[in-house]
């Protein structure tokens, strides 16, 4: 399967990672196909699978299978990693960009 096209507005960078836009992604719903994931994001199936299985090993959030399907549910207050951050959790993050 290609990989899907970039969306014709998405710029070269920005300042949020992959594994930032796939989260908001399961924040907005926990039932969403990886296959949605990856057409929100703009990256392959397998990226954002190998981000889900990252963020999963990490306890960032967990998968439950339900029938044919899974359902993420987010760890809001796993704190952010990296140094500068690390007073904040994921939900003050989500709080800030996801839509409710």
């Amino acid at each position: 399967m290609a990989a899907p096209a970039p969306h014709p507005t998405t710029p070269a960078w920005t300042f949020l990672t992959n594994h930032t836009h796939v989260l908001v992604c399961l924040a907005q719903n926990e039932a969403i196909t990886l296959r949605e994931v990856a057409a929100q994001v703009g990256i392959t199936e397998r990226a954002v699978h190998a981000i889900v299985t990252a963020l999963e090993e990490e306890g960032v959030l967990t998968r439950t299978r339900e029938g044919q399907r899974n359902r993420y549910k987010l760890n809001l207050s796993y704190r952010l990693r990296h140094p500068l951050e690390s007073h904040r959790k994921i939900g003050d993050l989500l709080k800030l960009i996801a839509e409710h």
